[in-house]
């Protein structure tokens, strides 16, 4: 059986197996959101993919500690071109037409971050082991930002304090970006801190008593820069050293590369063992803009289209990560087609299972390999449409073999789902209050096997479902769906309405 896990390396610009600093351990920090908006599906292409290395990772047997941040502060428009003269993403957005709705900006980023763990929990996500934010760091990036300042690798102005890059002489080793010439000429059109001693130099604090989440530092009132904020989170929860780091393309210049150099200046090892990078998406052929009607969400797919969240879970995996995908409906008509089969297979197998059918050893040899053949896909560097295609190899057995199915056949079904979670949904943790103001959490003691009169409760729990749907208030309506799952009760949603089945835990 292949035990070895290959991915492409940014670093070293090769597939390469992962090495773990601990055997059995993989240690893994993947780039979250800055909450100033809904995540849209390209960030969610790029999220799906660390949710992947981490299925495929937990399938070999590793324990994994796996670590996602949400940002919420200190995120500048112009991060993207190394200057930190740009306004604060955050605050940008409350001053926006969008954010007219809220009070302040900390009930911005409240919103958007709860509306982020609400898309996760529908696509299907597992939940991290740590989701930190940024603003519950700053006194951690303070005091690297100190420590930075004393070995010599920063410096102040008047208007902040910034990493001094000429220190780290390592400095583009991610990206190739290297050169001071070229970088100037990239912000030619922004508006640069005189005071800066080299352009590629990147802010670690902005001082500003006005802006609007700010904190006293020793150099005054301010917030902390994007960059400090995911290297002093992941060593907070992963150690100085890692064993990999993920996020989208557009990350590893100049962010994942600033993380790189203000860690490695900090503790002198290096900062990640491997860099996974997913590539950009497309909808129909074209840049995903707000300015085209093409900006998809979501909350725009699932709940105003009524696409299942499996489909489009689905249709963002059905591209290699590493290659431009484009996101058609063709594609998420297919992908729903498919889910179909998938489920359909499912509840056959269920079937053969609850029955205690033994199968044919043909088949059961056959599924066998099928999954082998999924993990594998998945194992040499996360080739997810020849893993989709052996697990539809293997749906297809099962339909066309629904007389001779055994206890492997429904093995099968949930060892696909494990791997790539488009065959039933996680149940997640829920939340109590919620579910206790909407009167739908169960007295202890009374659970699906004992409760006589479950099968009207469900009922009742999917028409306050249906109520909060049409009142649009969809939060309440996922915190409903979850505690159908937690009585392993599957939904589906249809033109026609919404059906129901039960499902097994194994």
């Amino acid at each position: 059986m292949n035990r070895e896990f290959r991915l492409y390396n940014t670093l070293t610009k090769k597939v390469e197996p992962l090495s773990l600093i601990e055997p059995g351990h993989l240690r893994f920090y993947s780039c979250g959101p800055t909450v100033y908006s809904y995540a849209h599906i390209g960030n969610f292409r790029s999220f799906l993919t660390a949710d992947l290395i981490l299925r495929t990772a937990q399938a070999l047997g590793w324990k994994t500690t796996y670590v996602t941040n949400i940002t919420d502060v200190g995120h500048l428009t112009n991060d993207d071109t190394i200057d930190a003269s740009g306004e604060d993403r955050m605050a940008s957005a409350l001053q926006s037409s969008a954010g007219e709705r809220f009070a302040n900006v900390w009930d911005l980023s409240r919103h958007y971050s709860a509306a982020l763990q609400s898309d996760w929990q529908t696509l299907n996500l597992l939940e991290p082991d740590v989701r930190p934010r940024a603003t519950e760091h700053i006194r951690e990036q303070i005091q690297t930002i100190e420590h930075l300042l004393s070995c010599g690798a920063a410096y102040q102005t008047s208007s902040g304090v910034y990493f001094s890059v000429e220190s780290f002489a390592d400095y583009g080793k991610l990206s190739g970006n290297k050169a001071a010439e070229s970088l100037e000429l990239a912000v030619r059109d922004v508006v640069v801190d005189p005071e800066k001693k080299d352009p590629r130099d990147f802010a670690l604090w902005k001082k500003d008593a006005d802006h609007l989440m700010q904190w006293h530092s020793p150099w005054g009132w301010g917030f902390p820069g994007w960059h400090i904020e995911c290297s002093v989170m992941a060593q907070a929860y992963l150690g100085d050293e890692i064993d990999l780091h993920a996020g989208g393309e557009d990350l590893i210049f100049p962010h994942h590369e600033c993380e790189i150099a203000q860690s490695e200046a900090l503790t002198g090892r290096p900062f990640s063992r491997h860099w996974a990078h997913t590539r950009f998406l497309q909808v129909e052929g074209q840049k995903m803009s707000k300015r085209l009607g093409n900006f998809l969400t979501v909350k725009d797919l699932v709940h105003e289209r009524g696409v299942p969240p499996l489909a489009v879970r689905l249709a963002l995996i059905s591209g290699q990560y590493r290659k431009p995908f484009n996101f058609t409906f063709a594609t998420l008509r297919d992908s729903e087609r498919h889910v179909k089969r998938f489920q359909e297979a499912f509840q056959l197998a269920k079937e053969a299972h609850d029955g205690g059918a033994e199968g044919t050893s043909t088949i059961t040899e056959t599924l066998k390999n099928r999954r082998q053949a999924v993990l594998n896909a998945l194992l040499d560097d996360l080739n997810t449409p020849a893993a989709i295609a052996q697990a539809l190899g293997g749906v297809r057995t099962i339909l066309q073999s629904r007389n001779q199915l055994g206890v492997h056949a429904y093995s099968f079904m949930n060892q696909v789902s494990d791997l790539l979670g488009i065959v039933h949904r996680n149940t997640g943790p829920q939340n109590q209050e919620l579910t206790m103001a909407l009167g739908i959490g169960r007295p202890e003691g009374n659970t699906p096997e004992n409760d006589p009169h479950q099968d009207s409760r469900i009922e009742e729990l999917i028409q306050a479902r249906t109520v909060a749907r049409e009142a649009r208030d969809f939060a309440a309506a996922d915190k409903i769906r979850d505690e159908l799952l937690k009585m392993n009760i599957v939904i589906e949603d249809s033109a026609g309405g919404t059906s129901w089945h039960k499902k097994s835990n194994i």
